[in-house]
């Protein structure tokens, strides 16, 4: 990276037309990515953005710089390769929670679990998209869609949930409308060494309008969300007038300075510590608690690709093999007059 060279958001877009819809929220995420590499100073040239088969799936063609648009749910897979590969790359996964969590739900936990150092973002319009209309991993229960004309009979995957218990090190939840917020969290992934998934709730305009709005609209936000800051008083509401407190064993939202509760009981958001109770806790919030946003986890671990370079470096440094015909003239050999 030259820190001489100072990045614009238009150097990282391509001159494809971007094909979504009018009002896809897929077009607000494009730009938050364009802003967080120039705020990054990222050069074109070293990032590479993958993708698997969806709408969110299109993302590198709108991007200046290397992409690969692979096949449905193995866009982890192939990703994992890139880095693994050439770990100097910034790599990014952009991804639906079709391609994501259902056929590539397998890929996705082991690329978590391994701790590979790629940018992974997780578009959830909670429906697909591209196919027209039918019911996703992450759909509501009891949802009318083009698949479940009488209402989806299965619970939905958390990606947070997920992630976790893949033993992910780094997740954080934005939403399409936030492009400051969602901005700064793209950053913080992009810095972030090892597996980084964002889930971006977006919204499909033509199969799934609205459903993200009891938290998309600027007062909805301030009342049914809290947006998380590692080292911050965890407050929320239209005057930060109020919080999450640990009742028990449980999370509470509590007006502060009513019933007893005063700023000291709030607590303080810890993105870094390795215990993934508090962080299960922050992002499983749902019904009368707010929908946790911002960077939740945020713990350093080995990096997959970083420890199969060293490996390989180590192995070299012991081996006298160096060219092919050191390595054919090793071990038993004879020759034939």
């Amino acid at each position: 990276m030259d820190q001489s060279i100072t990045y614009q958001p238009k150097d990282y877009k391509s001159d494809q037309y971007v094909r979504w819809c009018p009002g896809c929220g897929d077009h607000a995420v494009l730009n938050c990515v364009y802003k967080a590499l120039a705020d990054q100073g990222v050069a074109p040239e070293d990032i590479a953005v993958i993708s698997g088969i969806g709408c969110s799936s299109r993302l590198p063609y709108y991007m200046n710089s290397y992409g690969f648009h692979t096949i449905h749910g193995r866009g982890a897979a192939i990703a994992t390769g890139v880095k693994t590969a050439n770990p100097a790359l910034n790599v990014w996964l952009a991804t639906g929670d079709g391609d994501c969590l259902a056929i590539g739900g397998n890929h996705f936990i082991h690329a978590v679990r391994r701790n590979v150092d790629i940018n992974i973002v997780l578009f959830n319009n909670k429906i697909y998209g591209l196919t027209k209309g039918q019911y996703s991993p992450t759909t509501d229960r009891g949802s009318i869609t083009k698949s479940s004309p009488y209402g989806t009979v299965e619970d939905p995957f958390i990606p947070a949930e997920l992630t976790f218990g893949a033993r992910g090190n780094f997740f954080a939840r934005a939403i399409d409308v936030d492009l400051k917020n969602t901005t700064d969290v793209l950053t913080a992934c992009s810095r972030h060494k090892g597996a980084s998934v964002v889930e971006v709730l977006v919204n499909c305009v033509i199969f799934n309008d609205g459903v993200h709005r009891q938290i998309s609209t600027k007062e909805a936000r301030a009342e049914r969300t809290v947006f998380l800051r590692h080292g911050e008083k965890i407050t929320f509401g239209l005057d930060n007038e109020k919080g999450i407190v640990l009742d028990g064993l449980k999370l509470k939202a509590v007006a502060i300075g009513q019933n007893g509760y005063t700023l000291d009981h709030v607590l303080v958001h810890d993105a870094h510590t390795k215990d993934r109770t508090l962080h299960t806790m922050l992002a499983m919030m749902r019904g009368d608690m707010p929908v946790a946003l911002g960077i939740i986890r945020d713990v350093e671990a080995p990096c997959y690709d970083l420890e199969v370079e060293k490996q390989i470096a180590e192995v070299q440094a012991k081996n006298p093999v160096r060219k092919l015909h050191d390595l054919l003239m090793s071990g038993e050999i004879w020759e034939v007059k």
